[in-house]
């Protein structure tokens, strides 16, 4: 049985409420959340959790925000610091928590900010890339939007999926200076839009879900020569519908084993999982089921993995259920819990 503690931070938009960030405590026993306390923000599109566990950095109208992670899970503010452009929709730390990475979609720029490593506390801007390039849908992808960043976890590289453009550009950090020079680009197919990026356990695959291609494609990742190499093994539906219109692949997670992947599909309202093979990188879809909401932007197994709650943002709900993975199955775990735009949700271990 699993004893260990954990808190969920759930980030939103705040219409007419100020609390940005709520904060839950997690009964695993009953794959249920608790409300503990709320954190006042604007508008937080995203949360991240430092690698060494001690901070927690959220998106906001004016920039990003740091907070210290208290011993019960409560955020305590750090400091605030400006990005330098339109609001972000992503970020994410190196392996060191040397720098945080903030992905634009609204104005296709990576700013890179460098951390205070023994106070968590952002500081200056030590680099801005705007992406270039048309993308293929007129109505929306005529322009880069940057959706993830995301580092390779030998903390080499930095992974920018912008499903504007179809492309995942590839950047070396320059863990001195915390700049950017690109070195490759990972050309997804043309419509595809490539959404959010992770990576495996050890850091040989790389998974990325395509929110018009429905899909999530695996790649194998190495260096050679002082240069990374990405190869597409395979690439497999979230959607049961061939004919995908009006169905958007949206959320992406791995489990905390690192055993299974999930994923979510807007339009349909569907989420669907996947067993990871270590060996080789691939992915057996075990089920695509519905997770009785509006757009589930966010969906996420309880580190039990026996438990999973879907972020309804457009329904405003956050909706539980129980997985039965050997019968690859979910069934409705109690009622709908009401929490207006939620945006993402992550588990934190408490020591």
């Amino acid at each position: 049985m699993n004893t260990k503690k954990y808190v969920a931070y759930i980030s939103t938009y705040t219409m007419g409420d100020d609390h940005g960030i709520k904060i839950y405590d997690v009964d695993m026993e009953h794959g249920r959340l608790q409300e503990k306390g709320q954190v006042e923000i604007t508008n937080s599109s995203y949360v991240a959790i430092s690698h060494s566990g001690k901070y927690l950095y959220s998106i906001t109208d004016f920039g990003v925000e740091a907070f210290a992670i208290g011993e019960t899970g409560e955020l305590t503010l750090i400091n605030k610091a400006s990005i330098n452009g339109m609001r972000g929709c992503y970020l994410s730390t190196d392996y060191e928590d040397k720098f945080l990475f903030c992905a634009g979609y609204h104005d296709g720029k990576i700013t890179v900010l460098r951390l205070d490593q023994k106070t968590g506390a952002v500081g200056a801007i030590t680099d801005e890339v705007f992406h270039k390039g048309l993308g293929s849908i007129a109505e929306r992808s005529f322009r880069p939007h940057i959706s993830c960043v995301k580092m390779s976890r030998d903390n080499k590289y930095l992974c920018a999926a912008d499903l504007g453009i179809d492309y995942i550009n590839v950047y070396r950090l320059d863990h001195e200076r915390g700049t950017l020079k690109q070195v490759d680009i990972i050309r997804c197919d043309i419509e595809s839009a490539p959404r959010h990026v992770k990576f495996s356990e050890d850091g040989r695959f790389m998974y990325a879900v395509c929110e018009l291609k429905n899909s999530v494609e695996v790649y194998s990742y190495r260096e050679e020569n002082g240069n990374p190499f990405f190869e597409l093994v395979q690439s497999v539906a979230t959607s049961e519908k061939t004919e995908a219109q009006g169905v958007a692949a949206s959320a992406l997670n791995l489990s905390e084993d690192w055993n299974y992947l999930i994923a979510s599909n807007a339009g349909e309202n569907s989420v669907a999982m996947f067993k990871i093979n270590k060996e080789d990188g691939t992915l057996e879809r075990l089920f695509c089921l519905p997770i009785s909401g509006e757009y589930p932007k966010d969906v996420a197994l309880f580190p039990d993995n026996k438990h999973m709650v879907s972020l309804n943002h457009e329904s405003d709900t956050l909706t539980f259920f129980t997985v039965d993975i050997d019968k690859k199955i979910i069934v409705m775990n109690g009622k709908e819990m009401k929490v207006k735009q939620a945006n993402c949700i992550i588990f934190h271990e408490l020591d």
